[in-house]
């Protein structure tokens, strides 16, 4: 298979994640079928993407009469069946964990053509902890995006059984939807920035779930060091509590280390509220004006002080 030949993508899983690169391929010319196992989840994706779109228009990304077309390339589907067929290239965003990737894709191994390209959007996990069970392991390869309303970084890895070919089309398939590639050698947990950005956020929870100073002071050191507008307690609101305490428990549970359990313990409290983040408009912070947007912030004499 070529580039040319890709023309019908299969998103599985219609959260934040799944929702973004579903609408930069409908961006980009692509036919997308965003799979959920709930039509709400579905309805619930298209009303974000049309979201997106609008702020796509908002920052001269896309034009204004184009929302229509881009939606009009997107369909839902809680029907695997229905929504494996005619697949060219599947992109995976599920939760963090081996075994519910494994299982999503032997599925729709059995139901996509044998042409059908596997990627996974995994933030921290390897594709080789799971590319047996997909049944096709050399088709399976990493393909990770950020938020593609930050930047248009993206991370292509390769397992051992990864074939070339697949690799290559990967890589030319993420340049086609406008992206800057990071190409890995080898696997590595977590990719480039996810690597460096995981030690960043583990050493922000230490510090704050060991009372060492608050959510709002941990963030106001480093973007009053390191001269950002945003800090570690905001950069998880924005990816999510849900997710990030996914991947910190399941490395708790896996090496049994008692701060990482500690910490996936603090975030597990404002997930049991409800406040999952910047998807519930509340997290760490309060949205849509969080505190550390405040002018007097850094001063701590503006809000969250």
């Amino acid at each position: 298979m070529k580039l040319s030949d890709i023309k019908r993508v299969l998103i599985l899983g219609s959260g934040t994640m799944g929702r973004q690169i579903g609408f930069l391929c409908a961006l980009k010319g692509y036919n997308v079928v965003m799979y959920d196992i709930s039509m709400e989840a579905l309805e619930d994706s298209l009303k974000g993407m049309e979201d997106l779109g609008s702020w796509f228009i908002s920052v001269g990304l896309m034009p204004q009469g184009d929302l229509n077309k881009v939606m009009g390339r997107i369909q839902i589907s809680a029907v695997p069946a229905d929504a494996a067929k005619e697949a060219d290239l599947i992109s995976e965003s599920v939760p963090d964990i081996p075994e519910i990737k494994a299982e999503v894709f032997a599925k729709f191994n059995k139901l996509c053509p044998e042409r059908t390209v596997f990627t996974t959007n995994s933030s921290m996990l390897l594709p080789s902890m799971f590319a047996e069970q997909t049944g096709r392991p050399e088709k399976l390869v990493a393909l990770h995006f950020h938020d593609v309303r930050t930047t248009n970084i993206v991370d292509v890895m390769p397992h051992p059984e990864s074939e070339p070919e697949t690799v290559k089309l990967v890589r030319d398939f993420a340049e086609s939807l406008g992206q800057v590639v990071v190409m890995l050698n080898r696997e590595n947990s977590g990719y480039v920035f996810n690597s460096m950005l995981s030690a960043l956020l583990m050493s922000a929870l230490t510090l704050a779930s060991q009372g060492v100073a608050t959510i709002e002071d941990v963030d106001r050191s480093w973007m009053g060091v390191m001269r950002t507008p945003i800090g570690p307690f905001g950069i998880m609101d924005q990816i999510g509590l849900s997710t990030v305490w996914t991947i910190i428990d399941y490395a708790a549970t896996n090496t049994g280390d008692p701060q990482a359990k500690a910490n996936a313990a603090f975030i597990k409290q404002y997930i049991d509220s409800g406040s999952l983040g910047l998807k519930t408009m509340c997290g760490f912070y309060s949205y849509p004006k969080p505190a550390y947007t405040d002018p007097n912030f850094l001063s701590g004499k503006g809000a969250g002080r």
